[in-house]
Parts: structure tokens; C-alpha cells; sequence
């Protein structure tokens, strides 16, 4: 299963917020129907059954509130692919992942095994669970830690007992770290924690480019792992440094640099390096420092400016604009257009862009920005995440089409939009900068409602405290009771009913689009005629 993901450091970003955000796209032939909801305590299963696996867990009985981004359709599993619980962590699961056969077979992925003839008779061999995968991280993981290290600290348990079926790369972050995790084989795992001042690009490769194992296995300031990582790596000969005193590359020694890599995955991390890092090196012609095949585009890096959430939408909304790639541009040939799979694809899902806000109090600092369908003809729209449900525009997505569900509008607004590229994308891009402009205006007025509610000082001091360290994780609430301080009844009804104002205004735009929209392309069917014959 395709996605993209980028993950932005607090100081990469323009307000000082963690960053992280993922295409969630379907596979290869399929579209999945997706809602945007709210998961309360009373909701959450205490035994959990994953659909692919067969694997049946007990889940503790002290699960947090969170949202998530399920599957209309339940039949087919959870896949809960992002979320923000009531502590500010967030999660999002999962980047697929490629490796390679060395990995495979020294830890091979636990797949189910179905029973083999029937129960009671001669022969009969019951069936085998197999392991976890994106259908079930994010519920099993999420309302259960209260920091992203947490995070990282339970999936990576969860993975030694259960293994998995899947190579998937998972991000977690709160307001002061981002951490991405990786699995490698059935067992084992490595995590690092996104330097502060970088940005992240994940193309469906195993991505992490060095790691320190020593910190690994020792303080775990940066770097964390299984625990027998070390020996699984020597025991299986996969360290392929050519010299002792080379880093760790785990990109070498776990994943994969195949030809269909050079299509699929390395240039969409080429194209969003190169957007944001547009004089660093020279990205095109013979002279290129890194061309769409490269294998060795870094996993982290300092961006040239700050990032915006509106530089996060582009670049997940990419078809290669400026390039001889652009399916929809006029550069290179008819051959060199359709080479590259495209960031913005048109079996996207849902886009989530999850936001950590250091100088917002904890009951309204975290912000979940939503988009359905394929990136170029969306919107990316801002929502609360303390809430206790979400609009219906975006929760009661089903498996029927119709224009009543953000999600299936724009599918159809894509289908319409794609064959008529030229003459809908200024209403496209009218419609996207004025979705984002109301985000950011609603965003401003509600933090300034919530402020007249009251009960701020724990912000403002933790913002007097980041003002005097700039360098340390300062925040006056220990973890364990930030989900006190964003129990607020008055301010998650606040909250609720900005998305619900949010989810109109969206609503009533989107429906104008698809008017525009379907007026242009009905006006250029082939069977019109332009006498006047009414």
C-alpha cells in the first residue's frame, strides 16, 4: 500500500509546532472510503481481533480518548492510520515499507496461516494467527502513552511478541519529539528521533540512513531498538559498511534499491527535497547531485526556510509540477510524464497533517488537519483534536456514493477535475486558498475564545520557561496530568463547535466547487453545440 510521509522538527517549522503528516493511499486498484472520528474510553474494544491476522489481543482497561481515520467500510478492519490522543501524542501508521531478502529470511514476517482441512476429521491442522500490521497500530498503540517515546516503547513490545506481517515505518510525536519507527523482518525494530532543526521524507523505502546503536541499546537519547539487534545484525552478516568505522546505514542493511524503487519511491523524496531545499544542490540535469533514481537522498534535512503547513500540502499534493514528470504539464514527452508515480495519486485516501502547538494551553493545542481523495483537487482543513465527536460531513462517510460525504465529493470533484486539468485548476486553487485562509482565521479565533475561558497559566509559563532555554523540553505539567488539563467540558464544546462551523463553511465551498466544476466540464462534452436551441 502506497503513502507518503513528511515529518517536520519544532524548530524546522514555521511556530515552533512538531510536524507530522502522511498520505494514507490505497492499494493498487482500490479506493477505501474514509471517516474522521472520535474514539471515546467506552468505544474502545478490551479484546481486540485484527481481520488480516486472525491475532486476538487483550488491550489494557485504561484507554484514552483519541481520534483516528477508519475505514468506512469495518468489514475490512480498523485501520485507524492517524490520531491524537488526550495527552497531545500523536500517531500515524503506516508508511509501507520495502526490504530485501537477507532480512527476510534471517527474521521472515508472520504471516497467517489459514486452517487445513476440516475440524474433527483425519489430518485436520488449525489454523495459525498471524501477526500485527497497519489494520491495527493505531489502535492498540495509541490511547494507551502518554509521549511519543511511550509510543515507540509499546509498538516495539508489541512487535517482539506478535511480530508482524508487514514492513511499515510508524511516526509518533508530542510537543517537544518526533520519533520514526521502522520494523525490520517478522521481530525487530529501530526508531530515531527526528533532529529538532530537520525535516523527514518517507517514500515508501525503509528510510533511516544512520543509526547509532550504541545509544540504541545504551541511553537511548536519539536511537532506540530491539533489544538483540546488535547480534541479529552480526549473526546475519547485513552490516554492509565497507569499513569499520562507518555508521551503521540501516537503509543498506535492511532496505531495498530496486529498479521499481526508482519509479515508485526515491523521486517523490527527490521532489520534496528539492522544493524545500531548492539552492542547496542542483537537482536537475546531467550536473545533479541527486536525480529521481538516487539512492542515497538523506533521510533528514535542514530545510532553506521554515515550513508551513501550506509547504506540507504542496509537497503531499505533488505530481512533479515543473518537470519533464508532470502528467499534467507540457514539459518532456508523452513517455517521461506518466515515468513517475506521483506523490498526489488518485487513489489517495485521506491526508492528515497533525500539529503540536507549544505556545496553545494543552486543552486546545493540538490541531488535526484533514483532507479525502486525491491531494491536488482537495483542501487541507484544520479541525481540534480534544474533542468528543467530530462533524458529520467527515464522520459518516459510507460505502454508497454521494455528495452528503466530504470524502466522496472529492472523489468526484478528482474524477471530473483530472481530464480537464487547464480549465478547472484556478477553481481548484481558489478553492484551496480559501479553505486554508478560513482554517488559519477559525484556528485564531477559537484560541483567542478558549483564552477568555480562562485557565492558561500553565501555558504561559511553560512559554516563559521555552523563552529562557529555547534548548530544553520545558512543559510545567508532567504526562501524566496533561489529560486532566484537557478534560475541559467548556473548552472541548468550544472546540466542537468551531470543527462544526469548520465542517460548514467546508461543506458549502466544496459544494461550490463541484457547481464550478461540473458546469466547465458539461460545457465540453462532445456532444454540445452552441447554437442557442432551448
Amino acid at each position: 500500500m502506497g503513502c507518503t510521509t513528511i515529518l517536520v522538527g519544532r524548530k524546522a517549522s514555521y511556530d515552533g509546532s512538531t510536524i507530522i503528516a502522511r498520505n494514507e493511499d490505497s492499494a493498487n486498484g482500490e479506493f477505501n472510503p474514509k471517516r474522521f472520528v472520535v474514539i471515546r474510553p467506552q468505544d474502545q474494544p478490551r479484546r481486540y481481533h485484527s481481520m488480516i491476522s486472525g491475532l486476538t489481543i487483550d488491550l489494557p482497561d485504561d484507554p484514552l480518548q483519541y481520534t483516528a481515520a477508519p475505514n468506512a467500510d469495518p468489514s475490512e478492519g480498523v485501520w485507524g492510520e492517524a490520531g491524537v490522543n488526550e495527552a497531545n501524542v500523536a500517531m500515524s501508521a503506516t508508511e509501507t515499507l520495502t526490504t530485501n531478502e537477507r532480512v527476510l529470511g534471517a527474521d521472515p514476517l508472520v504471516e497467517r496461516v489459514p486452517a487445513h482441512g476440516v475440524e474433527g476429521e483425519d489430518g485436520y491442522e488449525p489454523g495459525v494467527p498471524g501477526g500485527i500490521g497497519e489494520e491495527d497500530f493505531l489502535t492498540i498503540v495509541l490511547p494507551y502513552v502518554r509521549t511519543a517515546r511511550e509510543g515507540v516503547r509499546r509498538l516495539g513490545s508489541l512487535l517482539e511478541r506478535y511480530g508482524t506481517y508487514e514492513m511499515n515505518g510508524v511516526a509518533f510525536s508530542d510537543v517537544h519529539e518526533i520519533w520514526w519507527m521502522e520494523t525490520v523482518g517478522g521481530h525487530h525494530w529501530i526508531a530515531r528521533r527526528v533532529p529538532d532543526e530537520s525535516y523527514v521524507t518517507m517514500p515508501n523505502q525503509l528510510g533511516i540512513d544512520e543509526f547509532d546503536l550504541d545509544d540504541a541499546l545504551g541511553e537511548q537519547e536519539q536511537h532506540m531498538c530491539s533489544a538483540d539487534l546488535a547480534g541479529f545484525i552480526a549473526d546475519h552478516h547485513l552490516d554492509l559498511a565497507v569499513e569499520s568505522t562507518t555508521p551503521f546505514d540501516p537503509r543498506d542493511a535492511f532496505g531495498s534499491h530496486s529498479d521499481s524503487d526508482h519509479v515508485y519511491n526515491t523521486p517523490r523524496a527527490w521532489f520534496m527535497q528539492r522544493f524545500l531545499n531548492p539552492y542547496d544542490e542542483m537537482w536537475d540535469g546531467e550536473e545533479a547531485d541527486h536525480r529521481p533514481s538516487s539512492d542515497d537522498i538523506p533521510w533528514a534535512r535542514q530545510p532553506e526556510r521554515k515550513i508551513t503547513i501550506e509547504d506540507v500540502k504542496y509537497v503531499l499534493s505533488s505530481h512533479y509540477q515543473g518537470t519533464p514528470y508532470d502528467p499534467y504539464g507540457r514539459l518532456g514527452t508523452d513517455a517521461t510524464r506518466r515515468m513517475l508515480r506521483p506523490i498526489g495519486i488518485n487513489r489517495q485516501s485521506e491526508l492528515a497533517v497533525i500539529q503540536i502547538r507549544p505556545y496553545r494551553p494543552q486543552s486546545c493545542r493540538t490541531v488535526q488537519w484533514m483532507a479525502f481523495g486525491s491531494n491536488p483537487f482537495n483542501a487541507l482543513v484544520a479541525f481540534y483534536a480534544n474533542v468528543d465527536s467530530t462533524p458529520e460531513y467527515l464522520a459518516a462517510t459510507t460505502t454508497r456514493v454521494t455528495t452528503e460525504s466530504l470524502y466522496w465529493e472529492n472523489r468526484v470533484i478528482a474524477a471530473l477535475c483530472d481530464a480537464h486539468f487547464a480549465d478547472t485548476a484556478n477553481a481548484v486553487e481558489r478553492y484551496q486558498e480559501l479553505m486554508g485562509g478560513l482554517s488559519h482565521r477559525l484556528l485564531a479565533a477559537t484560541d483567542d475564545q478558549v483564552a477568555r475561558l480562562g485557565g492558561t497559566e500553565e501555558y504561559e509559563a511553560a512559554d516563559r520557561a521555552r523563552k529562557d532555554d529555547e534548548d530544553e523540553d520545558v512543559d510545567p505539567l508532567a504526562p501524566e496530568d496533561v489529560v486532566a488539563a484537557t478534560r475541559d467540558a467548556g473548552v472541548r464544546e468550544v472546540l466542537r463547535s468551531a470543527n462544526q462551523t469548520m465542517a460548514d463553511q467546508l461543506r458549502e465551498n466544496t459544494d461550490a466547487l463541484l457547481n464550478d466544476v461540473l458546469y466547465t466540464v458539461s460545457m465540453d462534452m462532445r456532444n454540445g453545440f452552441n447554437r442557442s436551441d432551448r
